[in-house]
Formats: C-alpha cells, structure tokens, sequence
C-alpha cells in the first residue's frame, strides 16, 4: 500500500483543474459569527477552504499530504493577493502533525484509502489537541453516497473509502466532557446530481465542538 504522500501526489497529478475548486459549504456556515484568528486546514487539497478564511480575515495554515497539491494552493493564493494571510505545508498527518495551537482547527472530509486502521482516529486526536481554548473544532465527514454512487468501501473506486459513524467520529477524538461544549452534532443531507443527469442525496455529519475557556 503507498503511503499518503505517494497516493495524493498521484492523484493530484492526474486529476487538474482549471479554476480551483469550491469552498465547503459546511465551512461558511459553521464559521459565520466566529471571530477571525488562527486557523489550522486539515487536508486542504488545492486550498479553496483556506483561502477562503484568509480573504474573511483570518491567518491560516493548510496542510496536505500531497505536495503538488499544496504547491498548487500556494500559487492560487498569490496570485489573487492572499499569500500574506495563508500558507501551505507538506505534511503527512500520520507521522508529521502540525506544531501549535489555533483558533480554529478544521478537518473537512479527512478519508483517506491508503490510512491504516486507527490513524484517522490518531488524526483527529491531534487536531483536538491543537485547539486553543475559546477554540474550535470543525470535523466534517462522508456517512453515506448518492445511490448512483458506488456503495463505500469499493476497491474499484479510485479513491476507496472506509467511512465511520457520527458516533464513532464522536468517541474517537476522546474528549474531556468538562473541557469542550458541543456546538453541532448532526447529519446534514446534500442533493447531489449524477454526470448522467441522476439525483441523489448524500449525507454528510458535522461534529463542531468548542474547547472552553481555561
């Protein structure tokens, strides 16, 4: 099996785009009303999430395995005048996690098919752990597909995924009741529409927790 860098690098490398792609719209949602700080992007792909947050005033970090697709977001960033405000780093989040603590730590669909058992859960740990207090936590995640999608996990698919349950999402970041508040905790339902024209819906949780004050 590749490791994380090899696989995303090789995903990135056949998969282009001409424009960078949309922002989570999850994200706009659940950071509206929140005072802009530091901001930590989980598997920021080609970086829409974090430029996003830049251009809405905070200081961000992106973090992907794959380092054509950080290269990519950088680029994208400067070139429309934000590469003061957001910077991107090669990272493998198994082995190499992010020193420090930010305002706001975001996780947006953080599958990977090349993990190994335990690591998204040693993942998202970590990310609990970044979170400085007043902060917040923002774990979005795939709970099911369309029904024109193949079903998950699928060896087939070019990106095979394993999905877990809100609950599993919950219990794995192994959190000290006295210390976060749940802000979110539920499933959100997209209408999706195949290539071929197939309407579909997929559903997606939110897990948005905030770690309180010390």
């Amino acid at each position: 099996m590749p490791t994380a860098p090899v696989f995303w690098d090789g995903f990135y490398a056949e998969h282009t785009r001409a424009e960078q792609g949309p922002v989570n719209r999850i994200l706009i949602t659940e950071t509206e009303g929140l005072t802009p700080g530091t901001a930590l992007d989980l598997g920021c792909a080609e970086g829409a999430d974090a430029i996003w947050l830049a251009q809405h005033g905070w200081d961000v970090l992106g973090i992907d395995a794959s380092q054509i697709a950080v290269e990519r977001a950088q680029a994208h960033a400067e070139r429309i005048g934000h590469g003061e405000r957001v910077r991107f780093a090669q990272h493998d989040l198994a082995t190499d996690f992010p020193s420090g603590r930010f305002s706001l730590v975001s996780a947006q669909f953080l599958h990977s098919p090349v993990a190994v058992p335990g690591e998204r859960e040693r993942i998202l740990r970590h990310a609990a752990e970044a979170v400085a207090p007043g902060g917040h936590l923002l774990v979005v995640s795939h709970w099911s597909v369309p029904s024109w999608h193949p079903a998950m996990p699928d060896p087939g698919h070019p990106v095979n995924l394993t999905v877990q349950s809100p609950e599993e999402n919950l219990v794995a970041l192994q959190l000290a009741d006295e210390e976060w508040e749940i802000v979110r905790d539920e499933l959100d339902r997209i209408e999706l529409t195949s290539p071929e024209g197939r309407p579909g819906v997929r559903e997606d949780h939110v897990l948005h927790l905030r770690r309180l004050d010390a």
